[in-house]
């Protein structure tokens, strides 16, 4: 499936826009997460349909540690550990730039572990409803992203409601794993499960929604002061450029004052000289 979006779709699109090589990197990158991403929140959020989870929140923890899957669901696991490992070997054959290795591979790795943790420790139930809810929030960030790359940052109508948008579905999720978090692992699995895997699983998973908090807020504020000194820069730069012709015209006549008489009489007869000069041709 990767080899089919990247030939099919992503190629012809990146020789459509003729995009940078940066860009063309972040096309490629957005365009499988979109993909995937949108992959997983379709089969997750069907199977959770299915095994009622929504209706009966209480079925996250009741009969812990025995959680028996659907084989749609464990192959729905399956897919997520194998997405991330094949995407390390993956930088290598899509000949990507070394220093964007360390940032993707940290973002494999992370995803990978949690996928294995969430399995080793028997949390497929509530693992599954908060990958769902972080590739919510991932399609439609990436999808804002890949909005930016092809049409630039135009400030129109449809580049604001897909920020707005963006904003909303982050900080919504991000609230609805942290209520989900603490309802599963603080509440519902009191007595069942062991003190200390408890509070090690929900401080990882509160860690990791700050992390991501705090990395949003940050780059809405740089945005947003970046949008500022650009909006203070402008009227500078026109303001340079009218204030130089003002002063030349000015000038003129000035210097001209301030020389002597007889330098202006000779100024005076060598326009006169040169008008009929004109004149006689």
């Amino acid at each position: 499936m990767h080899a089919i979006l990247q030939e099919y779709f992503l190629d012809k699109i990146s020789k459509k826009f003729h995009l940078s090589k940066s860009r063309l990197s972040a096309l490629n990158e957005s365009g499988q997460l979109v993909f995937f991403q949108l992959v997983t929140f379709v089969w997750g959020g069907d199977a959770i349909l299915r095994e009622g989870f929504i209706f009966n929140i209480s079925q996250l923890w009741d009969g812990y540690p025995s959680h028996p899957m659907t084989f749609l669901l464990k192959l729905w696991w399956i897919v997520q550990a194998a997405y991330w490992l094949h995407t390390i070997p993956e930088l290598y054959f899509q000949r990507i730039k070394k220093d964007e290795w360390a940032a993707r591979i940290r973002h494999a790795s992370g995803a990978f572990a949690f996928v294995a943790l969430a399995y080793g420790f028997n949390f497929q139930r509530v693992g599954v409803c908060l990958i769902v809810l972080h590739a919510l929030a991932e399609f439609v960030a990436h999808s804002y992203r890949l909005n930016i790359i092809l049409r630039g940052e135009r400030e129109d109508f449809l580049d604001k409601f897909l920020s707005v948008v963006n904003g909303a579905v982050f900080v919504v999720v991000r609230l609805c794993s942290l209520v989900l978090g603490v309802l599963t692992f603080y509440f519902g699995l009191a007595g069942a499960a062991p003190l200390l895997l408890r509070v090690a699983a929900l401080s990882l998973l509160v860690s990791f929604q700050v992390y991501l908090m705090f990395n949003f807020i940050s780059e809405a504020i740089k945005q947003r002061q970046e949008a500022r000194q650009l909006a203070l820069n402008k009227p500078a730069k026109k303001e340079k450029k009218e204030r130089p012709k003002k002063e030349k015209v000015k000038k003129a006549p000035v210097e001209e004052s301030d020389l002597p008489e007889v330098d202006q009489n000779t100024n005076k007869t060598l326009r006169q000289r040169q008008s009929a000069a004109v004149k006689a041709k």
